[in-house]
């Protein structure tokens, strides 16, 4: 029987109109996690203008979100980037380096957009992960 679980971990900001991650089990464990943005666990926008330090702000929330769902960044075999300052992917790239596992990285893909959800938001990214 196939298991599905909507879950709004602590750690990062309590969703309006969606949930963090959905975790399918049948029999493997798969979490589609919501784009992520650089607001706190409080909800409060981090880092205005600063594109890396966004990108350090969603990958430090898919980390609590991953780590709330017993898995790792080793789990994601997918990555959706969206960025509104796509000629800068080499910041996001940099910080990605420093929590995706080099060696077997997921497949990715990166999509410039001309705006996100809030115009503080620089970037957004979703994952899949399967366990």
């Amino acid at each position: 029987m196939t298991n599905v679980s909507f879950v709004n971990p602590s750690g990062v900001a309590f969703p309006k109109g969606y949930t963090q991650v959905v975790s399918v089990e049948d029999p493997l464990r798969i979490l589609y996690i919501s784009g992520q943005v650089s607001i706190n666990d409080k909800g409060e926008p981090v880092a205005r203008g600063d594109l890396e330090a966004q990108t350090r702000q969603v990958y430090s929330n898919l980390l609590a979100i991953l780590k709330s769902q017993g898995a790792t960044f080793k789990d994601i075999v997918k990555l959706n980037t969206y960025c509104t300052e796509p000629e800068k992917i080499a910041v996001v790239r940099r910080v990605r380096d420093e929590f995706v596992v080099k060696e077997s990285p997921p497949a990715s893909t990166f999509i410039g957009v001309t705006a996100l959800a809030d115009p503080v938001y620089l970037v957004e990214i979703e994952a899949v992960a399967i366990l």
